[in-house]
């Protein structure tokens, strides 16, 4: 039974670290699941604080990843269909320009989306860029999150 909970863990840490960066997938709720599948197994134990912190701050940044895109494009007088570029230019650039389109496939989405509402191309680069920032660092927590958890996952299992 450990080693099917390994794996399971294992899979669902992998798919939280591609969540991270795919917008289809819920990055580190994913990679919670992985720590939770490996809490169950008889033979490792995570303490209960454990499990409560890293559900914690899996709540907080899946929550900021959902809000600071949408802040920093407010903060700039931008729209939600610049947030929505965004969200479009990554899934994109993810098949036309991989591995760049992931960096520019947003911005790119974000300027598309604030120009298809009106605005001028100054504001417009202005607002996606802001939006940009808010989604690229939406992606750098998640991926700090997924990342301490798979160190997590795969220390428990190397010590004990």
């Amino acid at each position: 039974m450990d080693i099917v909970l390994i794996i399971l863990g294992l899979i669902f840490m992998v798919m939280g670290f591609l969540g991270c960066l795919l917008p289809a997938l819920p990055g580190p709720p994913l990679s919670y699941v992985g720590l939770l599948l490996l809490h169950f197994s008889p033979k490792y134990d995570f303490s209960p604080r454990f499990l409560i912190l890293f559900a914690a701050i899996t709540i907080v940044v899946t929550v900021m990843d959902n809000i600071l895109p949408v802040w920093t494009a407010r903060q700039s007088g931008g729209s939600r269909r610049g947030v929505w570029g965004s969200v479009i230019g990554l899934a994109a650039g993810l098949f036309v320009f991989p591995p760049w389109g992931i960096i520019f496939g947003p911005f790119v989405g974000a300027v598309i989306g604030e120009l298809s509402t009106g605005i001028g191309t100054e504001k417009a680069l202005r607002s996606g860029f802001s939006t940009f920032l808010g989604f690229l660092f939406g992606v750098v927590l998640k991926l700090a999150a997924s990342g301490l958890m798979f160190w997590y996952f795969i220390k428990m299992i190397i010590i004990t």
